[in-house]
């Protein structure tokens, strides 16, 4: 058995490609749309995540838009995607310049949580050892939910 890809519906795809591919760095695989069934599937996977030796790809992420309108409700539910990161700190920082909310602030030097446009919530862990607890990080409160 191999895990292959998690799939999450987005309302608006342009949105959800600025965020996962332009602001949280994922990169386009493939994508596929389908005229009959009235959608499009963009498969994204994360910049080191390539084909290993055994010639099995890393899990993708795959994003679902519907053409015909649907409301989703309740992102939380679904739980949340997790990326590691080599310095969670800079990488938080990086985020919060392009507009993103750190709703979990990396308060421990290891995890972080963010939401995206359609409210997945997503950790950020960091590589290996947690990084040295700072500030502004150890002081900043969460915000919103996560």
């Amino acid at each position: 058995m191999h895990y292959l890809h998690t799939m999450i519906r987005v309302k608006d795809l342009d949105a959800a490609l600025d965020f996962y591919c332009r602001k949280l760095g994922l990169e386009e695989v493939s994508r596929r749309e389908d005229e009959k069934g009235r959608y499009t599937n963009v498969f994204l996977k994360a910049p080191g995540d390539d084909v290993d030796m055994k010639g099995k790809r890393a899990p993708l992420l795959e994003i679902t838009y519907n053409w015909d309108p649907e409301e989703y409700t309740g992102g939380r539910n679904f739980g949340h995607l997790a990326y590691a990161v080599d310095n969670i700190y800079d990488y938080c920082e990086r985020l919060m310049k392009e507009g993103i909310t750190i709703n979990r602030p990396p308060r421990d030097g290891r995890m972080a949580f963010i939401r995206s446009p359609e409210g997945i919530s997503i950790e950020l862990l960091q590589i290996g050892d947690a990084l040295p607890i700072q500030e502004p990080w150890q002081s900043m409160p969460n915000t919103g939910t996560w």
